[in-house]
């Protein structure tokens, strides 16, 4: 496979509604054939809720309790289930479908971005399994239900039964794209207490119950990493298994000016956040 030219966008921390909106636009430029593949890297301030395109905000999130501790609420264009971005290696992963590195659909996507994730984490000495497809679906309750990594997905990672990687996909045209998070620090408590619309039982309680399931590097590691470092390691990770040039970028203007306008309309509008339904 000949080494490939890719856009590398790193935008640091943005808002829920830029980061959605910025990942729309990017997709929107690769679809048209107005630009090279983009990886994106990314973060979020303030820390923010995205909710999976067909959740109910409702019955997903606890809003007062995320008004109260400051955390801002986003619905994605992506399926799946709630994420909490905060102490988080985010990345979008934006590339036309039927190329020689995605030649097979949906499926074939996550699997090559998930063995790119695999090697990243490998690298910390943290050994992971993909999972083989969605191991608890719709068991549990409330903030169980809601939270995408209590439920892992088709070839998505996973240490000591625990998630460690979460991914959504939306295809547009002849082009597709994955954002997904690596959670580098969390607190289950606190995504208990943004996932809880039930309330039958302390948050203390509630965030045991999820660290079951939900996994962070630190949580594991001897040594503890930053985010830096295992961004570095990804794009390591991509440069060497992928075969691409990873050539640093920025939005151009007409991406950055569509990005806005999405961010002012969509994004940022109540009506797409709260009370959209899916469909």
């Amino acid at each position: 496979m000949l080494c490939q030219q890719w856009r590398l966008i790193r935008s640091g921390p943005l808002s829920g509604a830029c980061n959605m909106a910025l990942d729309e636009s990017l997709l929107e430029s690769v679809a048209a054939g107005r630009s090279l593949p983009v990886l994106r890297l990314y973060g979020w301030a303030p820390p923010t809720v995205t909710l999976g395109y067909f959740q109910r905000a409702e019955s997903t999130v606890n809003l007062e309790a995320c008004c109260r501790l400051g955390i801002d609420v986003v619905r994605r264009i992506t399926g799946g289930r709630a994420v909490l971005h905060h102490r988080e290696v985010t990345y979008a992963v934006i590339s036309p479908e039927r190329s020689p590195l995605f030649p097979g659909g949906i499926l074939e996507n996550y699997r090559v971005i998930a063995r790119m994730l695999q090697q990243t984490l490998d690298s910390f000495g943290l050994a992971t399994t993909l999972a083989p497809g969605r191991s608890r679906g719709s068991s549990g309750s409330g903030a169980q239900q809601s939270a995408c990594f209590t439920a892992p997905a088709t070839y998505e990672l996973l240490h000591a039964g625990c998630k460690v990687t979460g991914s959504a996909q939306k295809r547009q045209g002849d082009a597709f794209l994955q954002h997904g998070s690596i959670p580098v620090e969390l607190d289950p408590e606190c995504l208990f207490r943004v996932l809880d619309t039930e309330q039958r039982i302390s948050p203390p309680a509630g965030g045991l119950l999820l660290a079951q399931s939900v996994g962070w590097l630190n949580r594991w590691l001897p040594q503890p990493v930053t985010i830096a470092k295992v961004e570095e390691r990804l794009l390591a990770s991509i440069a060497r298994d992928w075969d691409v040039w990873l050539v640093e970028d920025e939005p151009a203007a007409a991406e950055q000016e569509r990005a806005a306008q999405l961010a002012a309309e969509k994004y940022g509008n109540d009506i797409w956040t709260l009370n959209r339904q899916g469909g």
